[in-house]
Formats: structure tokens, C-alpha cells, sequence
């Protein structure tokens, strides 16, 4: 039995019945179109992300990050029950982790019995649903509170993020691409590739002509710096924009290539909160693997 409650925010994007099966509290983030307010679905209707992308069609949702008040309500009534772990969303995409600092100030005061441990995961999507839930079997083995922090503090920084677009005009309007960038790479087909630095923000930092190159550029990152390279017996996680096809291919080839892989790669949509900045198209793959540059 877990002696601690481990706990997360919905941009892990990994469906909530797997997250909730696991005992994983979560506080959701929500979207705005239109002067109306969505909140971040992982997957619990199915029309939800159909909506969303017809959505984005007309309009770019604008999103915020989860204030002071939030974080008080979710701890106060996971501090009710027991001692608390809770992963972040990375700063490197938002700065919810100075509400959540605050927050956890006041209710250490209001709560000197308990433990309430806050860490920022420098991660995104899937790849920081890959940590929690790495965090997630340390707690089920048995492992205290402070034993999982560290080990979370630790690996946070291991976690790759590689991943690919083939629809850059989301990246143009949210203004993570230039105009001119943009409409030359969809003429010429090419697709950036993208990481997390340390810090947990973006960085293009190549490009390549098609998909099916994209895929295994990112095969060979994926070669040279996960843990025991092509021997790698972690969990991989795969997360796509609107295209499934693509994820299929990308799990094929790395099943194909790794095939000492902890269990089968799973592969979960990108959630509405990040799929706002990256529109359809974009294909990650997660793993464990040396310090991110």
C-alpha cells in the first residue's frame, strides 16, 4: 500500500482512466474559444477532441496557467487524506509552478503534519506522463515520499522529447514560427525536429524532407541517447496531434528497432491544452535516456 498521495495535472496526456486506475489525482487545465471555457478532456468523451479541432479551424483557443486558488482547493482536500507528491506541469510551457509553490507554503503552515513535496517536471505531454508514471511504479513498490522525489527530481531531467510536424501553420499563429519559415518548409515538405532542452522549453534544432525521414531521424536520436541505446528496456510513449496514422508508423519502427522495450509502446493523443500552440500534425516519442542537453 502507497503511504502518500502522487498526484498530477491533465497535460500529462494520457487518458484519465489510466491515470485515474493508477490512484493518480488530477487538476485540470482549461482552453478558452470564443469567450467560452473548456476544460482539458484526456479522453473522456469521445467527441471532445473532434470538437477541439474543428474548433481550431476558425479560431486559436488561448490558454492559462493554473493560479495560486487552484492549487489550494486541489491540496487541501489531498492533504485531508494523507501526505502529497505532486509532479508539475514544466515551466518551460507554463509558469503554473510559482502558483503552486505558493500554494504549498500556506498549506504546510495549515498542515505541519503533513508532507507536501512540489516538483517541477521540466517536461510536456506524454513524456511528462512518462514520468509520472515511473513515479507512479516506484510508489506502488513501496518506495516513501521523499524516495519518489528524489528519484522524480532526478529523472526529470532524462526524459527526451523528440518529435516532428507536419503542419506548421499552428506553430506560425501561436508564434512559435516565423511566417516566412513556416510556408517555405510546407512547400519544400519539410519537417522540423523539435526537443526539450534542460529547461523544458522548445528548440527546432532540424529539419529533414518527409515523414517517413522525420521518423527515423528521431529513430537514430532515439539510438544515441536512450538508456543502453538500442538495447533500451524502458518505457516508450508515443503522443500525436490529429494523426494517428503517422503515430502507427512510429511505434512500428521503434518496436522494429528496440525490441528489448519494457512492454508495448504506448501511443496517447496529445491533449487539448498543448495541441492549442501545436495545432494537428505533430507526432513525440518519450523515453529515458542520458541528461538532456
Amino acid at each position: 500500500m502507497s503511504n502518500f498521495i502522487l498526484s498530477c495535472e491533465s497535460t500529462v496526456d494520457m487518458p484519465f482512466s489510466r491515470v485515474n486506475a493508477r490512484g493518480i489525482p488530477v487538476l485540470f487545465y482549461t482552453y478558452t474559444v470564443a469567450g467560452k471555457e473548456y476544460t482539458d478532456d484526456m479522453d473522456r468523451d469521445p467527441q471532445a477532441l473532434p470538437r477541439f479541432y474543428e474548433m481550431l479551424q476558425k479560431e486559436i483557443p488561448s490558454t492559462s496557467q493554473l493560479n495560486e486558488y487552484q492549487y489550494i482547493d486541489f491540496f487541501t482536500e489531498l492533504l485531508e487524506k494523507g501526505d502529497v507528491l505532486h509532479i508539475v506541469f514544466g515551466t518551460g510551457m507554463t509558469k503554473s509552478m510559482q502558483g503552486a509553490e505558493s500554494a504549498a507554503e500556506k498549506l504546510r503552515l495549515k498542515f505541519p503534519e503533513r508532507k507536501l513535496i512540489v516538483i517541477d517536471s521540466l517536461c510536456s505531454s506524454a513524456g511528462y506522463g512518462l514520468l509520472v508514471d515511473g513515479a507512479a511504479d516506484l510508489r506502488d513498490a513501496g518506495k516513501s515520499i521523499e524516495e519518489v522525489a528524489a528519484w522524480t527530481d532526478k529523472e526529470r531531467h532524462r526524459v527526451h522529447h523528440q518529435f516532428f510536424s507536419t503542419d506548421l501553420k499552428y506553430f506560425r499563429r501561436s508564434g512559435r514560427m516565423s511566417g516566412a519559415t513556416a510556408t517555405v518548409a510546407s512547400i519544400l515538405n519539410i519537417c522540423p525536429i523539435l526537443r526539450l532542452d534542460d529547461k523544458g522549453k522548445i528548440i527546432a534544432y532540424d529539419k529533414v524532407r518527409g515523414k517517413r525521414n522525420a521518423i527515423n531521424y528521431i529513430m537514430n536520436k532515439m539510438a544515441a541517447h536512450a538508456v543502453g541505446g538500442e538495447n533500451y528496456s524502458g518505457k516508450v510513449f508515443i503522443s500525436h496531434a490529429n494523426v494517428p496514422e503517422d503515430a502507427k508508423a512510429t511505434k512500428k519502427a521503434i518496436e522494429e528497432r528496440f525490441r528489448k522495450i519494457d512492454g508495448e509502446v504506448q501511443v496517447f493523443n496529445i491533449g487539448t491544452i498543448i495541441a492549442s500552440h501545436t495545432g494537428p500534425g505533430t507526432v513525440a516519442v518519450f523515453f529515458f535516456g542520458d541528461a538532456r542537453e
